[in-house]
């Protein structure tokens, strides 16, 4: 008959992944300082890039959402359906002079939401507009 081992040490608790924080510490410590840093390697600093609770663009009703202001007048606005970043998102594009007149689904297809494919496809779709620099 053998014995269980005595005392075996206690795994260490894996550190909470960042998608884990909360909506608000997620978007502001992680998610705007990312965008920013990938805008600035494209040579952009934005003019303003924020959480807010605010009317969404086109459709009305309020939400969580960053704002983005690019120079030259360009504006983003990426909406969430609730406090959560893996909750339905909508993107809404202004440019320079003009108010948004559609709102366009983002990102829905995917099942785990992550700050690197945040930030990497709302890049991306900024530079589908040809707001980042030479294309």
């Amino acid at each position: 008959m053998s014995e269980a081992p005595a005392n075996k040490p206690a795994a260490k608790p894996k550190p909470p992944k960042p998608e884990d924080k909360p909506f608000p510490e997620f978007i502001d410590t992680l998610f705007l300082p990312a965008v920013a840093k990938q805008l600035l390697e494209n040579g952009i600093t934005a003019d303003r890039l924020e959480r807010i609770d605010g009317d969404r663009p086109v459709v009305g009703g309020r939400c969580p959402m960053v704002v983005g202001d690019l120079p030259g007048g360009r504006r983003f606005w990426l909406c969430f359906a609730k406090e959560d970043i893996s909750s339905g998102k909508v993107i809404a594009l202004a440019d320079p002079g003009s108010e948004p007149t559609l709102l366009e689904s983002f990102l829905i297809d995917e099942k785990r939401m992550s700050l690197p494919l945040l930030v990497s496809r709302l890049l991306q779709r900024l530079n589908g507009q040809k707001w980042l620099g030479g294309n």
